[in-house]
């Protein structure tokens, strides 16, 4: 008579059953979590902090340092979106635009993103460990601690600061920066020049993006530029702000040896594509504010690093 495993009778179907649905509610929640904190977002940052990797390492990158990096982009994001998220729960509740989002709504819970931000705030100090491990480069991990809080603290800035769209723009503007240091283990001009680009960029498109909620802002008392200065103002704010980071990339176009008229090409499209973000939004008709703060911004970002890697390979075959 064959041998029956007496697991297999003490595991029913049902038990099987329960361990697959168990399996797929945790998939569920990741999947919830990751469009919560809009990972494809993503796409603002990634753009400059690989050309900065690509234009340090004047050309193509050590793979494990690039990997390294894309890690470190990827966990330091996490942390610093499920921070917002935890801080800004009971803001979020009282915002129709944001209480759908996965705390407010009850979907999930804080525990849930305190787990996420103990769990990618490891893997981060982990990859930075790993630049001083196995490429003798400590800078990474000495200043991973602090960008971190750094990171953080932008939900801070918006309940007594206006300025707080401009430390989001720093907070992406580290991304080209940390990227340089993490493979030269200094810092030069190039780097710097993108900085100043990125953070006027982002924090312009942040003021735009903060325009759709300046009824809620006001009567929460948050320090949003929209809601001190009211929505055209502000918009006129944004211009400002973009016309300075237009001219950050022109002076790192013209100033820095690897880019040609590939990367300075770029720089004059993607100059036009703020100008038409601009054009499409109003005070009064915020309706295409979606497309001017994904869309267009998604395409500048996509846009000067490809074609700003694209010059730097090049430059390095002359």
């Amino acid at each position: 008579m064959p041998d029956i495993d007496a697991a297999n009778l003490s595991r029913p179907p049902l038990f099987q059953s329960q361990i697959a649905n168990r399996k797929s509610q945790i998939l569920s929640k990741v999947a919830l979590f990751a469009g919560d904190i809009k990972l494809h977002h993503t796409i603002f940052a990634l753009p400059f902090a690989l050309l900065a990797t690509f234009l340090a390492a004047a050309g193509v990158p050590a793979l494990g340092k690039l990997l390294l990096i894309l890690v470190c982009m990827a966990t330091a994001r996490t942390v610093a979106m499920s921070v917002n998220r935890v801080l800004d729960a009971a803001l979020d509740a009282e915002n129709p635009r944001t209480a759908r989002r996965a705390i407010p709504s009850g979907r999930l819970s804080k525990t849930f993103f305190a787990t996420a931000i103990a769990l990618c705030s490891a893997a981060f100090i982990a990859a930075t460990a790993l630049f001083q491990i196995l490429y003798h480069n400590p800078w990474p991990l000495r200043f991973s601690a602090p960008v971190l809080l750094f990171l953080s603290a932008y939900p801070l800035l918006k309940r007594f600061t206006r300025l707080c769209h401009y430390w989001l723009g720093a907070a992406l503007a580290l991304a080209p920066i940390c990227a340089w240091v993490a493979i030269k283990g200094n810092l030069e001009t190039p780097p710097l020049m993108m900085a100043v680009a990125v953070l006027f960029w982002t924090a312009g498109f942040d003021i735009i993006y903060a325009c759709q909620d300046y009824e809620v802002d006001v009567r929460c008392g948050l320090y949003s530029v929209p809601s001190k200065l009211g929505i055209a103002r502000a918009l006129w704010v944004a211009r400002l702000t973009h016309t300075l980071s237009a001219a950050a990339l022109l002076a790192l176009a013209l100033l820095t040896p690897q880019f040609g008229l590939i990367f300075l090409s770029g720089v004059a499209v993607a100059t036009v594509l703020l100008a038409v973000e601009h054009s499409i939004v109003r005070a009064n008709d915020l309706s295409k504010v979606g497309l001017a703060f994904f869309t267009l911004n998604g395409l500048i970002s996509v846009l000067l690093g490809t074609l700003g890697i694209v010059d730097v390979l090049l430059h390095g075959r002359r």
